[in-house]
């Protein structure tokens, strides 16, 4: 690609002159930032070409170095947009389409009229249920139909294991299965309804409607589990894989497979063995003995891809020989699986046994490390091994799998074969590396709050890397039925201490994709665990993370217990950095509540608690608080300056929370000194949230943009932006996120000429505040209203003005 000149480039041209005057300076960028009275991120960024600085800037650099800016005012006004805003269609790079399906098998044999009855049922109704028993090559064919079908439905291939007959597991109930195949989509977890099979399942049909997507529902246990993640409109195909015959699916055709015919087993064999078929080969020198393969393997494509791998990987080996190995198991299944078991060595034995202890789901290397406690390395040469044996199935070029019937196998080889007390020890390591692994991810991803490290068992040797947050959450999206499995086995082997961690973990996670119901219900059972170990410690963050998660969903009263029994453990505890970010929460809580001077006192307190606590990054998360509060107070000018000093603290993510509330704090606070710096600040928070893929927090933004350009007296594109917020917000499930912004908006509306659309949305916010627990939006409500009918309907206006003031006085005496 031809490379831009500066020349070509305003903007970049603008920087490399204000370079220039840098060097003239002779001066670093933060002595120069302080001489010229700007902050030293922002003139980084606007050396850096980033963003275009105001021209106030300009103005300050050039006097420094005793240079005329004049000659500079065209450059930067060819570059200068008082707000820029990229336009909408570009507000995010469009992902790739997900693709979930295992690999398709590269020996797929057989099966045509199969195949062609499972392509005419799609055909017809859109939907297909493939059965057969064990072993038989059910997945492997919806698998293979699948990839045939991915060209003519591009927009997502996704798979689901519902593991319906997975050993000891249960299946995995729709509401979950709904969950990940929302997630698959990328629909934002604020559009996922938070409750009701009913609700979800309709926005699962939904989303499916307007996209051409093909899915695989595998293993599934029953009718009952599938029938909610069936489509509804749209031209979506899906392949349902059982064991059973599903009889209680009256629209879905069945295609019911039987084991291989003679034929087809004969050319599978070949064909997985490496075979040539020819006279040549083994299988042809030896007739009656292929036969006899064919028969103790039963025709079924599992058992024979096991045998086939043997005869592959041992060139010295007769057919007949073949022949002895597998007479020696019980049944078509024992007989392959024991044959290829006794092929392993001591050390891969173990690990295979090992993953028998397993849930089920698709597993990484650094697990398999773990469990068998080997290195990754050595732990990956092992996996790949029995990936050739035909033990483990590689769906993805980092995932593996077991198949359910030698997973079952695996599990009763290692309850017959290994101590109890090193199943005892290899469940311990499953439990603790998925508790550090999480952790690891967690903290490569912006959060509320620093997080504690973990404490639960001992840290496995090596956990997967995280480059950054886009890493993280793949590595959730990826490991998330694990994480909620590795949850349920924590609970019922009485492993409280990782029941109590793990959640705390997730949080960052839930907040992206899982919404809050099922965050509440994993933070009433850590509760429960934590009541169990009876540690003050633990107690307080269990309570206080419960009371977060009640405050996310709009459940106020239910938190401020919460907080308040989390308080009383903490004192307890002594902790300092669980008092502070308590005293957090709690200042959220009781702004949402009405109270004015409290929030601050709390957020001034956990600043100091996380000073002493030696947390500066806890500490920015405090003062970014209390300079939004002071903003929503009208100290415009104490919440600048408290946010500017939040944007000095250095940190390595860009969408750091702190940052992007101070960013919208000073931007909003400075909109009428100081309008061009205010549009980029603003500018640079919607950026880091979009980037970030919180539509809350984008919405956030665009809300604040629109009163900042109020504030500068620009009517027009202030609703614009207030517009864009609401399009999101309409999209939300969760109203607490809609009542914070009604307001500002009806204000807007107000003084743009527009009182009629002013007092129907002041209207929907007295209508949600007290149901929802936000008295403040309440009082203000009142008060928005009263100011609209002031000319109109003066009665009406005064009796909302004293509804307003009955409200305040319900509150603390500081709101008054």
């Amino acid at each position: 690609m031809e490379q831009r000149s500066a020349k070509d480039d305003p903007q970049e041209e603008l920087a490399a002159r204000l370079r220039l005057l840098q060097e003239l300076s002779g001066l670093g960028v933060r002595a120069l930032a302080r001489d010229a009275g700007l902050s030293s991120s922002s003139l980084s960024r606007y050396l850096g070409g980033q963003t275009v600085p105001p021209w106030p800037a300009v103005i300050a650099l050039c006097r420094l170095v005793k240079r005329d800016p004049r000659p500079l005012r065209p450059l930067w006004e060819r570059t200068s947009n008082p707000l820029p805003a990229p336009p909408k269609a570009s507000r995010q790079v469009q992902p790739r389409p997900r693709n979930d399906l295992p690999r398709d098998a590269p020996d797929f044999t057989g099966r045509a009229d199969r195949l062609a009855a499972v392509l005419a049922a799609l055909e017809g109704h859109r939907v297909v249920a493939v059965d057969g028993m064990a072993g038989v090559g059910k997945t492997c064919l919806a698998v293979h139909a699948a990839h045939g079908l991915a060209a003519d439905y591009p927009d997502a291939q996704l798979y689901v294991d519902l593991h319906g007959f997975t050993e000891g597991r249960e299946p995995l109930g729709p509401d979950s299965a709904l969950r990940m195949l929302l997630g698959a989509l990328d629909v934002p977890s604020e559009r996922v309804p938070q409750e009701g099979l009913e609700q979800l399942a309709a926005c699962w049909r939904s989303e499916l409607a307007g996209r051409r997507a093909v899915v695989v529902l595998d293993n599934a246990a029953d009718a009952d589990q599938v029938r909610p993640l069936l489509p509804g409109a749209g031209p979506s195909v899906v392949l349902i894989t059982s064991r059973n015959r599903l009889v209680g699916l009256d629209e879905v055709p069945p295609v019911s497979l039987d084991v291989l015919s003679p034929e087809e087993s004969a050319q599978l064999l070949a064909r997985a063995s490496g075979d040539a078929g020819g006279p040549g080969g083994r299988l042809a020198r030896e007739p009656e003995s292929a036969a006899e393969v064919l028969r103790l393997c039963g025709h079924l494509p599992l058992a024979l891809r096991l045998a086939a791998a043997r005869l592959r990987h041992r060139p010295g080996w007769t057919v007949g020989i073949l022949v002895e190995r597998l007479a020696q198991g019980a049944s078509e299944f024992d007989t392959a699986f024991a044959m290829s078991v006794r092929q392993l060595d001591r050390a891969h034995a173990r690990l295979f046994r090992m993953l028998g202890l397993l849930p089920g789901g698709a597993f990484d290397e650094y697990l398999a490390a773990a469990l068998a406690d080997v290195p990754v390395r050595a732990a990956r040469e092992m996996l790949e091994d029995l990936v050739d044996a035909h033990l483990v199935q590689q769906p993805t070029a980092d995932r593996y799998r077991l198949h359910d019937l030698v997973h079952q196998h695996a599990r009763q080889a290692c309850a017959e074969q290994d101590p109890p007390a090193e199943r005892e020890r290899a469940l311990g390591r499953f439990l603790d590396y998925y508790v550090h692994a999480a952790a690891a991810a967690d903290a490569a991803m912006p959060v509320l709050s620093p997080g504690r490290e973990p404490s639960a068992g001992r840290p496995p040797a090596e956990l997967p890397p995280f480059a950054d947050r886009h890493a993280a959450l793949a590595w959730f999206v990826a490991e998330y039925e694990n994480l909620i499995a590795v949850f349920e086995t924590a609970d019922a082997v009485g492993a409280d201490v990782h029941v109590c961690e793990l959640p705390r973990f997730l949080r960052a996670y839930f907040a992206r994709r899982c919404g809050t119901t099922h965050l509440n219900h994993l933070f009433e059972r850590s509760l429960a665990a934590a009541q169990r170990l009876d540690e003050p410690l633990r107690l307080a963050d269990a309570y206080s993370d419960l009371g977060f998660a009640r405050y996310n969903a709009g459940r106020m009263a239910e938190a401020g217990a919460a907080y308040e029994a989390a308080g009383l453990r903490a004192s307890q505890a002594g902790d300092t950095r669980a008092q502070a970010e308590l005293a957090v929460r709690r200042g959220y809580l009781r702004w949402e509540e009405g109270s004015a001077e409290e929030p601050l006192e709390l957020f001034a307190l956990a600043g100091e608690l996380y000073e002493a606590a030696g947390s500066p990054a806890g500490a920015a998360h405090a003062a970014a608080a209390e300079a939004w509060a002071l903003l929503q107070l009208g100290h415009r000018d104490r919440a600048a300056r408290r946010a500017r000093e939040v944007l000095e603290v250095p940190h390595a993510d860009p969408a750091w929370p702190p940052r992007l509330t101070a960013l919208i704090t000073l931007g909003t606070a400075i909109a009428g000194e100081a309008p061009q710096e205010a549009a980029e600040h603003l500018h640079r928070a919607l950026e880091l949230a979009r980037e970030d893929g919180h539509m809350n927090n984008e919405a956030w933004c665009l809300n604040c943009q629109g009163v900042a350009l109020r504030r500068m007296g620009r009517y027009e594109e202030a609703l614009t932006s207030h517009r864009e917020a609401f399009a999101l917000l309409d999209a939300l499930f969760e109203e607490h996120w809609k009542i914070r912004f009604l307001n500002g908006y009806a204000e807007t509306c107000r003084l743009a000429g527009l009182p009629e659309e002013a007092l129907r949305l002041h209207r929907q916010a007295l209508e949600l505040a007290p149901r929802l627990g936000y008295r403040h939006e309440e009082v203000l409500a009142h008060e928005g209203i009263a100011v609209v009918l002031d000319g109109s309907d003066p009665a009406s206006a005064a009796e909302h003005r004293a509804a307003g003031r009955a409200v305040l006085r319900e509150l603390a005496p500081e709101a008054r």
